[in-house]
Protein backbone atom coordinates (compact mmCIF):
# COMPACT_ATOMS: atom_id res chain seq x y z
CA UNK A 1 0.00 0.00 0.00
CA UNK A 2 1.52 3.37 -0.83
CA UNK A 3 1.89 6.42 1.54
CA UNK A 4 -0.85 8.41 0.24
CA UNK A 5 -3.43 5.58 0.65
CA UNK A 6 -2.45 5.05 3.83
CA UNK A 7 -2.45 8.25 5.40
CA UNK A 8 -5.80 8.70 3.58
CA UNK A 9 -7.05 6.17 5.67
CA UNK A 10 -5.53 6.85 9.13
CA UNK A 11 -6.55 10.52 9.35
CA UNK A 12 -10.20 9.54 9.23
CA UNK A 13 -9.72 7.52 11.93
CA UNK A 14 -7.85 9.63 14.14
CA UNK A 15 -10.71 12.24 13.54
CA UNK A 16 -13.22 10.25 14.38
CA UNK A 17 -11.45 8.51 18.03
CA UNK A 18 -10.93 12.65 18.64
CA UNK A 19 -14.38 13.76 17.91
CA UNK A 20 -15.51 10.61 20.54
CA UNK A 21 -13.48 12.08 22.84
CA UNK A 22 -13.89 15.56 23.58
CA UNK A 23 -13.76 17.39 19.83
CA UNK A 24 -17.88 16.97 19.65
CA UNK A 25 -19.29 19.36 18.50
CA UNK A 26 -22.37 19.65 21.07
CA UNK A 27 -19.70 20.26 23.44
CA UNK A 28 -20.43 23.53 25.54
CA UNK A 29 -16.76 23.66 26.96
CA UNK A 30 -14.51 24.64 24.71
CA UNK A 31 -10.68 22.44 24.94
CA UNK A 32 -12.69 20.13 26.88
CA UNK A 33 -9.33 17.28 26.16
CA UNK A 34 -7.00 20.07 27.14
CA UNK A 35 -5.25 19.61 23.64
CA UNK A 36 -4.92 23.94 23.05
CA UNK A 37 -2.33 24.79 25.59
CA UNK A 38 -4.09 28.42 25.41
CA UNK A 39 -7.75 28.17 25.13
CA UNK A 40 -10.08 28.23 27.88
CA UNK A 41 -8.46 26.69 30.94
CA UNK A 42 -6.83 28.79 33.50
CA UNK A 43 -4.14 26.79 35.50
CA UNK A 44 -3.81 28.64 39.16
CA UNK A 45 -1.22 27.04 41.78
CA UNK A 46 -2.27 23.53 42.48
CA UNK A 47 -2.85 22.54 38.84
CA UNK A 48 -1.01 21.94 35.94
CA UNK A 49 -1.64 20.67 32.15
CA UNK A 50 0.42 17.61 31.69
CA UNK A 51 1.57 15.84 29.00
CA UNK A 52 1.82 12.15 28.91
CA UNK A 53 2.56 9.96 25.27
CA UNK A 54 1.51 12.53 23.78
CA UNK A 55 -1.77 13.46 25.49
CA UNK A 56 -2.76 16.22 27.18
CA UNK A 57 -4.77 16.08 30.43
CA UNK A 58 -5.81 18.90 33.41
CA UNK A 59 -4.21 17.70 36.81
CA UNK A 60 -4.78 19.08 40.09
CA UNK A 61 -3.14 18.40 43.45
CA UNK A 62 -3.66 19.36 46.96
CA UNK A 63 -3.15 21.43 49.01
CA UNK A 64 -3.93 21.27 52.53
CA UNK A 65 -6.60 23.13 54.19
CA UNK A 66 -6.92 25.24 51.05
CA UNK A 67 -8.89 24.81 48.02
CA UNK A 68 -7.52 24.49 44.34
CA UNK A 69 -10.08 25.56 41.72
CA UNK A 70 -10.08 26.21 37.83
CA UNK A 71 -13.12 27.99 36.99
CA UNK A 72 -15.24 28.21 33.69
CA UNK A 73 -18.21 29.74 33.09
CA UNK A 74 -20.88 28.14 30.34
CA UNK A 75 -23.65 29.86 28.88
CA UNK A 76 -26.76 27.36 28.35
CA UNK A 77 -28.39 27.56 25.02
CA UNK A 78 -32.06 28.09 24.94
CA UNK A 79 -33.57 25.37 23.58
CA UNK A 80 -31.86 22.73 26.35
CA UNK A 81 -33.55 21.42 28.99
CA UNK A 82 -31.11 18.48 29.97
CA UNK A 83 -26.75 18.28 30.18
CA UNK A 84 -24.70 15.67 30.19
CA UNK A 85 -21.41 15.32 31.75
CA UNK A 86 -19.03 12.98 31.05
CA UNK A 87 -14.73 13.05 31.37
CA UNK A 88 -12.09 10.58 32.13
CA UNK A 89 -10.27 10.85 35.57
CA UNK A 90 -7.45 9.26 36.99
CA UNK A 91 -7.13 9.60 40.74
CA UNK A 92 -3.92 8.94 42.65
CA UNK A 93 -3.55 8.38 46.89
CA UNK A 94 -6.35 11.51 47.09
CA UNK A 95 -6.40 11.33 50.91
CA UNK A 96 -9.72 13.18 52.49
CA UNK A 97 -8.98 16.09 54.95
CA UNK A 98 -10.81 16.49 58.34
CA UNK A 99 -14.61 16.34 56.91
CA UNK A 100 -16.10 14.20 54.22
CA UNK A 101 -16.43 16.85 51.50
CA UNK A 102 -12.75 17.55 51.78
CA UNK A 103 -11.73 15.89 48.63
CA UNK A 104 -11.41 16.22 45.02
CA UNK A 105 -14.86 17.27 42.89
CA UNK A 106 -16.23 18.83 40.00
CA UNK A 107 -18.74 21.78 41.50
CA UNK A 108 -21.03 22.43 39.19
CA UNK A 109 -23.87 24.93 39.60
CA UNK A 110 -26.59 26.85 37.76
CA UNK A 111 -27.34 30.43 38.02
CA UNK A 112 -30.03 32.41 37.22
CA UNK A 113 -30.16 35.81 34.99
CA UNK A 114 -29.29 37.90 37.79
CA UNK A 115 -26.58 35.22 39.39
CA UNK A 116 -28.96 33.64 41.72
CA UNK A 117 -27.40 30.43 42.70
CA UNK A 118 -29.42 27.30 41.43
CA UNK A 119 -30.10 23.69 42.64
CA UNK A 120 -30.42 20.65 40.76
CA UNK A 121 -26.46 20.16 39.21
CA UNK A 122 -24.44 16.60 40.56
CA UNK A 123 -21.08 17.06 42.23
CA UNK A 124 -19.20 14.33 40.89
CA UNK A 125 -16.38 13.63 43.77
CA UNK A 126 -12.81 11.87 43.92
CA UNK A 127 -11.10 10.07 46.52
CA UNK A 128 -8.54 7.29 46.63
CA UNK A 129 -6.54 5.81 43.94
CA UNK A 130 -8.14 3.90 40.58
CA UNK A 131 -6.48 1.66 38.72
CA UNK A 132 -6.43 3.80 36.17
CA UNK A 133 -8.24 5.62 33.74
CA UNK A 134 -12.14 5.36 34.30
CA UNK A 135 -14.99 7.16 32.41
CA UNK A 136 -17.75 8.70 33.99
CA UNK A 137 -20.99 9.96 33.05
CA UNK A 138 -24.10 12.06 34.72
CA UNK A 139 -27.19 13.33 32.76
CA UNK A 140 -29.40 16.02 34.92
CA UNK A 141 -32.39 18.36 34.31
CA UNK A 142 -31.45 21.59 33.82
CA UNK A 143 -33.63 24.29 36.16
CA UNK A 144 -36.48 26.77 34.84
CA UNK A 145 -34.40 30.03 35.16
CA UNK A 146 -30.59 28.62 34.68
CA UNK A 147 -28.79 30.64 31.96
CA UNK A 148 -25.51 29.45 33.09
CA UNK A 149 -23.95 26.87 34.26
CA UNK A 150 -20.66 27.34 36.29
CA UNK A 151 -17.83 24.50 35.88
CA UNK A 152 -14.98 24.03 38.43
CA UNK A 153 -13.07 21.09 39.31
CA UNK A 154 -11.59 21.48 42.41
CA UNK A 155 -9.10 20.16 45.49
CA UNK A 156 -11.05 21.19 48.01
CA UNK A 157 -8.99 20.61 51.37
CA UNK A 158 -7.84 17.33 50.56
CA UNK A 159 -5.01 16.33 52.57
CA UNK A 160 -2.73 14.88 50.07
CA UNK A 161 -2.98 13.33 46.52
CA UNK A 162 -3.91 14.25 42.74
CA UNK A 163 -5.79 13.21 40.10
CA UNK A 164 -6.02 13.69 36.34
CA UNK A 165 -9.06 14.78 34.27
CA UNK A 166 -9.29 14.51 30.40
CA UNK A 167 -11.88 14.42 27.81
CA UNK A 168 -14.32 16.61 29.76
CA UNK A 169 -17.51 17.41 27.47
CA UNK A 170 -20.80 18.67 29.13
CA UNK A 171 -23.18 18.75 26.40
CA UNK A 172 -27.30 19.00 26.16
CA UNK A 173 -29.31 15.50 26.11
CA UNK A 174 -32.69 14.35 25.76
CA UNK A 175 -34.56 14.85 28.97
CA UNK A 176 -37.07 12.08 28.27
CA UNK A 177 -34.92 9.40 29.68
CA UNK A 178 -33.54 11.04 32.86
CA UNK A 179 -37.83 12.36 33.80
CA UNK A 180 -38.77 8.49 33.24
CA UNK A 181 -35.67 7.31 35.54
CA UNK A 182 -36.91 9.96 38.02
CA UNK A 183 -40.85 8.85 37.79
CA UNK A 184 -39.19 5.16 38.32
CA UNK A 185 -37.25 6.50 41.15
CA UNK A 186 -40.34 7.98 42.82
CA UNK A 187 -42.69 4.98 42.75
CA UNK A 188 -40.04 2.63 44.08
CA UNK A 189 -39.49 5.65 47.02
CA UNK A 190 -43.48 5.58 47.41
CA UNK A 191 -43.73 1.90 47.81
CA UNK A 192 -40.89 2.06 50.02
CA UNK A 193 -42.79 4.59 52.14
CA UNK A 194 -45.83 2.30 51.67
CA UNK A 195 -44.05 -0.94 52.54
CA UNK A 196 -42.44 0.79 55.79
CA UNK A 197 -45.56 2.03 56.29
CA UNK A 198 -47.36 -1.03 56.31
CA UNK A 199 -44.89 -2.45 58.97
CA UNK A 200 -45.51 0.11 61.71
CA UNK A 201 -49.40 1.28 60.70
CA UNK A 202 -51.81 -1.88 61.07
CA UNK A 203 -54.92 -1.24 58.67
CA UNK A 204 -57.66 0.37 60.62
CA UNK A 205 -60.43 -1.26 60.44
CA UNK A 206 -64.28 0.20 60.89
CA UNK A 207 -65.41 0.06 63.77
CA UNK A 208 -68.62 -2.09 63.79
CA UNK A 209 -71.69 -1.06 66.66
CA UNK A 210 -71.25 -4.72 67.20
CA UNK A 211 -67.44 -4.54 67.72
CA UNK A 212 -67.78 -1.30 70.14
CA UNK A 213 -67.61 -1.79 74.10
CA UNK A 214 -70.63 -0.51 76.13
CA UNK A 215 -71.16 3.26 77.03
CA UNK A 216 -69.65 3.36 80.51
CA UNK A 217 -71.20 5.46 83.68
CA UNK A 218 -70.54 5.76 87.14
CA UNK A 219 -72.46 4.14 89.83
CA UNK A 220 -71.15 4.74 93.53
CA UNK A 221 -67.55 4.12 93.50
CA UNK A 222 -67.98 1.57 90.76
CA UNK A 223 -67.85 1.65 86.76
CA UNK A 224 -70.80 -0.02 84.87
CA UNK A 225 -71.66 -0.60 80.95
CA UNK A 226 -75.15 0.17 79.88
CA UNK A 227 -75.89 -3.62 80.52
CA UNK A 228 -75.54 -2.50 84.45
CA UNK A 229 -72.44 -4.95 84.27
CA UNK A 230 -69.44 -3.77 86.68
CA UNK A 231 -66.51 -2.74 84.30
CA UNK A 232 -62.84 -3.13 85.35
CA UNK A 233 -60.33 -1.03 83.28
CA UNK A 234 -56.79 -2.25 82.99
CA UNK A 235 -54.31 -1.18 80.18
CA UNK A 236 -51.63 0.84 79.43
CA UNK A 237 -50.51 4.57 78.26
CA UNK A 238 -49.43 5.52 75.27
CA UNK A 239 -47.07 9.26 75.16
CA UNK A 240 -45.66 11.12 72.73
CA UNK A 241 -48.89 12.74 70.68
CA UNK A 242 -48.25 15.29 73.77
CA UNK A 243 -44.43 16.23 71.71
CA UNK A 244 -45.17 15.26 68.71
CA UNK A 245 -47.69 15.86 65.86
CA UNK A 246 -47.12 12.48 64.60
CA UNK A 247 -46.07 10.30 67.10
CA UNK A 248 -44.40 7.25 67.63
CA UNK A 249 -45.58 3.77 66.77
CA UNK A 250 -49.35 4.75 67.69
CA UNK A 251 -51.10 2.65 65.52
CA UNK A 252 -48.88 -0.62 66.30
CA UNK A 253 -48.84 -0.16 69.72
CA UNK A 254 -52.17 0.07 70.08
CA UNK A 255 -52.75 -3.04 68.31
CA UNK A 256 -49.90 -4.93 70.27
CA UNK A 257 -51.49 -3.39 73.66
CA UNK A 258 -54.75 -4.83 73.10
CA UNK A 259 -54.30 -7.95 71.27
CA UNK A 260 -50.64 -9.18 73.09
CA UNK A 261 -50.73 -7.54 76.66
CA UNK A 262 -54.59 -8.35 76.96
CA UNK A 263 -54.98 -4.42 77.51
CA UNK A 264 -59.23 -3.16 77.41
CA UNK A 265 -58.41 0.50 77.91
CA UNK A 266 -55.60 2.85 76.38
CA UNK A 267 -55.04 6.11 77.85
CA UNK A 268 -54.08 8.73 74.86
CA UNK A 269 -51.63 11.61 75.75
CA UNK A 270 -52.41 14.40 73.26
CA UNK A 271 -52.24 18.40 73.87
CA UNK A 272 -54.46 21.10 72.04
CA UNK A 273 -51.63 23.02 70.05
CA UNK A 274 -51.07 19.75 67.91
CA UNK A 275 -55.13 19.33 67.79
CA UNK A 276 -55.64 22.67 66.32
CA UNK A 277 -52.74 22.25 63.77
CA UNK A 278 -50.31 25.03 65.95
CA UNK A 279 -47.83 22.88 66.76
CA UNK A 280 -43.98 22.35 65.89
CA UNK A 281 -44.09 21.28 62.06
CA UNK A 282 -47.51 21.44 61.10
CA UNK A 283 -48.56 22.68 58.01
CA UNK A 284 -51.99 20.91 58.00
CA UNK A 285 -54.44 22.89 60.43
CA UNK A 286 -54.30 19.74 62.57
CA UNK A 287 -55.96 17.19 60.18
CA UNK A 288 -53.31 14.67 59.84
CA UNK A 289 -53.20 14.66 63.80
CA UNK A 290 -56.87 14.67 64.59
CA UNK A 291 -57.34 11.63 61.90
CA UNK A 292 -54.90 9.88 63.63
CA UNK A 293 -56.76 10.00 67.13
CA UNK A 294 -59.66 9.28 64.89
CA UNK A 295 -57.68 5.89 63.80
CA UNK A 296 -56.85 5.26 67.55
CA UNK A 297 -60.59 5.71 68.63
CA UNK A 298 -61.83 3.60 65.90
CA UNK A 299 -58.76 0.45 65.87
CA UNK A 300 -59.59 0.45 70.03
CA UNK A 301 -63.24 0.19 70.12
CA UNK A 302 -63.33 -2.19 66.96
CA UNK A 303 -61.66 -4.36 69.30
CA UNK A 304 -63.97 -3.73 72.06
CA UNK A 305 -61.20 -1.51 74.33
CA UNK A 306 -61.68 1.81 75.33
CA UNK A 307 -59.96 4.77 74.69
CA UNK A 308 -59.32 7.71 77.48
CA UNK A 309 -58.47 11.11 76.12
CA UNK A 310 -55.90 12.58 78.42
CA UNK A 311 -55.08 15.88 77.77
CA UNK A 312 -51.89 15.69 78.70
CA UNK A 313 -51.18 19.20 80.60
CA UNK A 314 -49.95 20.60 84.15
CA UNK A 315 -50.56 22.59 87.21
CA UNK A 316 -53.77 24.28 86.04
CA UNK A 317 -56.24 24.86 83.36
CA UNK A 318 -56.74 27.86 81.72
CA UNK A 319 -59.80 28.87 79.35
CA UNK A 320 -57.92 27.53 76.13
CA UNK A 321 -58.22 24.15 77.70
CA UNK A 322 -62.27 24.68 77.24
CA UNK A 323 -62.32 25.85 74.22
CA UNK A 324 -60.33 22.72 73.31
CA UNK A 325 -62.45 19.87 75.38
CA UNK A 326 -65.74 21.86 73.67
CA UNK A 327 -64.38 21.07 70.21
CA UNK A 328 -63.11 17.45 70.91
CA UNK A 329 -66.41 16.65 72.68
CA UNK A 330 -68.09 17.25 69.96
CA UNK A 331 -66.24 14.92 67.87
CA UNK A 332 -66.29 11.96 70.10
CA UNK A 333 -69.65 12.67 72.05
CA UNK A 334 -71.50 9.80 73.40
CA UNK A 335 -68.93 7.49 72.16
CA UNK A 336 -69.26 4.48 73.90
CA UNK A 337 -65.56 4.17 73.73
CA UNK A 338 -64.16 7.24 74.60
CA UNK A 339 -63.97 9.01 77.87
CA UNK A 340 -62.17 12.21 78.56
CA UNK A 341 -59.16 13.25 81.10
CA UNK A 342 -59.72 16.66 81.43
CA UNK A 343 -56.52 17.66 82.81
CA UNK A 344 -53.28 15.18 83.51
CA UNK A 345 -51.59 16.98 86.23
CA UNK A 346 -52.39 19.63 88.70
CA UNK A 347 -50.49 21.05 91.41
CA UNK A 348 -49.26 23.58 93.37
CA UNK A 349 -52.78 25.35 93.64
CA UNK A 350 -55.22 25.04 96.27
CA UNK A 351 -58.14 22.86 96.33
CA UNK A 352 -60.08 25.58 95.74
CA UNK A 353 -58.65 27.26 92.64
CA UNK A 354 -57.88 23.55 91.26
CA UNK A 355 -61.85 23.02 91.59
CA UNK A 356 -63.43 26.96 90.61
CA UNK A 357 -60.29 28.75 89.22
CA UNK A 358 -58.57 31.70 90.54
CA UNK A 359 -55.48 33.59 89.81
CA UNK A 360 -52.28 30.89 89.67
CA UNK A 361 -49.49 32.59 91.72
CA UNK A 362 -45.65 31.96 91.17
CA UNK A 363 -44.93 30.43 94.31
CA UNK A 364 -44.45 26.94 94.78
CA UNK A 365 -46.95 25.00 97.49
CA UNK A 366 -45.19 25.08 100.72
CA UNK A 367 -45.40 21.19 101.51
CA UNK A 368 -41.90 19.24 102.39
CA UNK A 369 -43.89 15.74 100.92
CA UNK A 370 -44.04 17.05 97.58
CA UNK A 371 -41.88 16.93 94.72
CA UNK A 372 -41.27 18.77 91.80
CA UNK A 373 -41.56 16.15 88.81
CA UNK A 374 -40.45 18.19 85.98
CA UNK A 375 -38.81 21.08 85.17
CA UNK A 376 -42.13 23.56 84.53
CA UNK A 377 -41.30 26.88 84.90
CA UNK A 378 -44.05 28.07 86.93
CA UNK A 379 -45.83 31.38 86.01
CA UNK A 380 -48.55 33.93 86.83
CA UNK A 381 -51.75 32.96 85.06
CA UNK A 382 -55.37 32.95 85.32
CA UNK A 383 -56.78 29.57 85.56
CA UNK A 384 -60.52 28.32 85.17
CA UNK A 385 -60.34 25.49 86.84
CA UNK A 386 -61.32 21.99 86.78
CA UNK A 387 -65.27 22.55 86.93
CA UNK A 388 -65.38 24.31 84.21
CA UNK A 389 -63.56 21.82 82.13
CA UNK A 390 -66.44 19.56 82.81
CA UNK A 391 -69.18 22.18 81.94
CA UNK A 392 -67.43 22.83 78.72
CA UNK A 393 -67.90 19.05 78.00
CA UNK A 394 -71.44 18.53 78.89
CA UNK A 395 -72.11 21.87 77.07
CA UNK A 396 -72.01 20.30 73.77
CA UNK A 397 -74.61 17.14 75.01
CA UNK A 398 -71.44 15.01 75.36
CA UNK A 399 -72.42 12.33 78.54
CA UNK A 400 -69.01 10.52 78.14
CA UNK A 401 -67.58 9.79 81.93
CA UNK A 402 -64.58 12.54 82.31
CA UNK A 403 -61.74 11.60 84.52
CA UNK A 404 -60.27 14.73 86.78
CA UNK A 405 -56.72 14.20 87.72
CA UNK A 406 -55.79 15.29 92.01
CA UNK A 407 -53.56 17.62 93.12
CA UNK A 408 -49.52 16.81 93.75
CA UNK A 409 -49.03 15.55 90.04
CA UNK A 410 -52.56 14.33 90.06
CA UNK A 411 -52.07 12.23 93.08
CA UNK A 412 -53.37 13.59 95.95
CA UNK A 413 -57.34 13.22 96.08
CA UNK A 414 -57.88 13.76 99.56
CA UNK A 415 -59.25 17.01 98.93
CA UNK A 416 -62.36 15.50 97.18
CA UNK A 417 -63.90 14.35 100.81
CA UNK A 418 -62.76 17.92 102.25
CA UNK A 419 -65.38 19.33 100.14
CA UNK A 420 -63.87 20.05 96.62
CA UNK A 421 -66.06 17.27 94.88
CA UNK A 422 -66.65 18.07 91.42
CA UNK A 423 -70.39 18.21 90.03
CA UNK A 424 -72.02 16.40 87.18
CA UNK A 425 -75.43 16.72 86.98
CA UNK A 426 -75.10 16.15 82.82
CA UNK A 427 -73.28 13.33 81.91
CA UNK A 428 -72.43 9.77 83.25
CA UNK A 429 -70.01 10.71 85.59
CA UNK A 430 -66.91 11.74 87.29
CA UNK A 431 -63.71 9.21 87.90
CA UNK A 432 -60.85 10.33 90.02
CA UNK A 433 -57.59 10.26 88.71
CA UNK A 434 -54.41 9.25 90.71
CA UNK A 435 -50.85 8.72 89.47
CA UNK A 436 -48.77 6.53 92.07
CA UNK A 437 -44.87 5.93 91.90
CA UNK A 438 -42.79 4.56 94.52
CA UNK A 439 -41.81 8.51 95.95
CA UNK A 440 -45.40 8.90 96.79
CA UNK A 441 -46.67 8.04 100.27
CA UNK A 442 -49.50 7.61 102.26
CA UNK A 443 -51.93 5.75 99.85
CA UNK A 444 -54.66 5.60 102.21
CA UNK A 445 -54.61 9.24 102.73
CA UNK A 446 -54.27 10.10 99.31
CA UNK A 447 -56.39 7.97 97.50
CA UNK A 448 -57.84 4.51 99.26
CA UNK A 449 -60.21 6.60 101.38
CA UNK A 450 -61.02 8.40 98.20
CA UNK A 451 -61.81 5.12 96.44
CA UNK A 452 -63.97 3.76 98.62
CA UNK A 453 -66.74 6.59 97.66
CA UNK A 454 -65.94 7.30 94.48
CA UNK A 455 -63.79 5.38 91.47
CA UNK A 456 -60.71 6.02 90.97
CA UNK A 457 -58.48 5.55 87.73
CA UNK A 458 -54.96 5.14 88.32
CA UNK A 459 -54.09 6.26 85.12
CA UNK A 460 -50.21 6.60 85.70
CA UNK A 461 -48.04 4.41 87.66
CA UNK A 462 -44.44 2.53 87.27
CA UNK A 463 -41.43 1.97 88.96
CA UNK A 464 -37.90 2.35 87.45
CA UNK A 465 -34.61 0.71 88.45
CA UNK A 466 -32.07 4.02 88.92
CA UNK A 467 -33.59 7.17 90.96
CA UNK A 468 -35.02 9.63 88.42
CA UNK A 469 -33.88 13.13 88.97
CA UNK A 470 -36.00 14.75 91.09
CA UNK A 471 -35.93 11.93 93.83
CA UNK A 472 -33.56 12.20 96.79
CA UNK A 473 -32.00 8.52 97.17
CA UNK A 474 -33.79 8.31 100.02
CA UNK A 475 -37.33 8.65 98.73
CA UNK A 476 -36.09 5.90 95.99
CA UNK A 477 -37.67 2.01 95.96
CA UNK A 478 -36.26 -0.85 94.49
CA UNK A 479 -38.87 -1.79 91.89
CA UNK A 480 -38.53 -5.46 93.18
CA UNK A 481 -40.68 -4.61 96.28
CA UNK A 482 -42.82 -2.04 95.29
CA UNK A 483 -44.40 -3.37 91.76
CA UNK A 484 -45.63 -6.63 93.53
CA UNK A 485 -46.91 -4.52 96.50
CA UNK A 486 -48.36 -1.85 94.31
CA UNK A 487 -49.82 -4.60 91.75
CA UNK A 488 -51.67 -6.63 94.56
CA UNK A 489 -53.24 -3.60 95.86
CA UNK A 490 -54.65 -2.79 92.40
CA UNK A 491 -56.35 -6.18 92.37
CA UNK A 492 -57.36 -6.61 95.89
CA UNK A 493 -59.36 -3.88 94.87
CA UNK A 494 -59.81 -3.99 91.47
CA UNK A 495 -58.77 -0.16 90.65
CA UNK A 496 -59.03 1.00 87.26
CA UNK A 497 -55.14 1.77 85.74
CA UNK A 498 -53.05 2.26 82.77
CA UNK A 499 -49.06 1.75 83.40
CA UNK A 500 -47.04 4.21 82.31
CA UNK A 501 -45.67 4.16 79.48
CA UNK A 502 -46.03 1.58 76.20
CA UNK A 503 -42.70 3.30 75.00
CA UNK A 504 -39.08 2.87 75.82
CA UNK A 505 -37.49 5.71 76.34
CA UNK A 506 -40.53 7.87 78.41
CA UNK A 507 -39.45 6.66 81.95
CA UNK A 508 -40.74 4.86 83.98
CA UNK A 509 -40.59 2.29 80.86
CA UNK A 510 -42.72 -0.75 80.03
CA UNK A 511 -40.81 -1.30 76.90
CA UNK A 512 -36.84 -2.23 76.43
CA UNK A 513 -37.33 -1.36 72.69
CA UNK A 514 -39.82 -0.90 69.80
CA UNK A 515 -39.89 -5.04 69.37
CA UNK A 516 -42.13 -4.46 72.52
CA UNK A 517 -39.81 -6.18 75.10
CA UNK A 518 -41.01 -6.01 78.22
CA UNK A 519 -38.16 -4.18 81.21
CA UNK A 520 -37.82 -6.31 83.41
CA UNK A 521 -38.34 -3.98 86.20
CA UNK A 522 -42.02 -2.95 85.28
CA UNK A 523 -43.15 -4.11 82.24
CA UNK A 524 -42.64 -7.65 82.72
CA UNK A 525 -44.82 -7.91 85.51
CA UNK A 526 -47.86 -5.50 84.62
CA UNK A 527 -47.96 -7.44 81.06
CA UNK A 528 -48.80 -10.18 83.35
CA UNK A 529 -50.79 -8.65 85.64
CA UNK A 530 -52.96 -7.53 82.72
CA UNK A 531 -53.03 -11.74 81.78
CA UNK A 532 -54.13 -12.21 85.15
CA UNK A 533 -51.60 -13.27 87.20
CA UNK A 534 -52.25 -12.77 90.97
CA UNK A 535 -49.87 -10.41 93.14
CA UNK A 536 -49.70 -10.54 96.64
CA UNK A 537 -49.84 -7.17 98.48
CA UNK A 538 -47.42 -6.98 102.05
CA UNK A 539 -47.35 -3.65 102.47
CA UNK A 540 -49.03 -0.50 102.49
CA UNK A 541 -47.29 2.74 101.41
Amino acid sequence: MNSYLRLAIIVPLLLTAFCARAGTADNLLSNGDFENAATGWPTPDGTARVAEDRNHFLRIEARPEKMVTVFREIAIPDTSRALRLSFRVRVSQLERGKENWHDGRIILNFKSADGTKLKGAPTPNFKGTTEGWVERQYDFLIPDKAKKIEVMPAMFMAKSGHYDLDDLILSPTDPAPILADLDLKEKKRLEEVARRAALVKPQVPEARPEDLPSMLHVDGNRIKNAEDEVVWLQGVSIPSLEWSASGDNILKSTTIAIDNWKANVIRLSIRENFWNGTGPYQKDGGAGYRQLIDDVVNLAGSKGAYIVLDLHRFRAPEAIHADFWKTLASRYKNHPAVLFELFNEPHDVSWKIWRDGGFVSTEKKKDNDTLAENKETLKGFESIGIQALIDAVRDTGAKNPVIAGGLDWSYDLSGILNGFALDDRRGNGIIYSTHVYPWKSDWTGKFIEVAEKHPIFIGECGATQEPMSFIPKERHEDPSTWVPDFLGLVQEKRYHWTAWCFHPKSSPCLLSDWDYTPTPYWGKQAKAALAGEAFEIKKRR
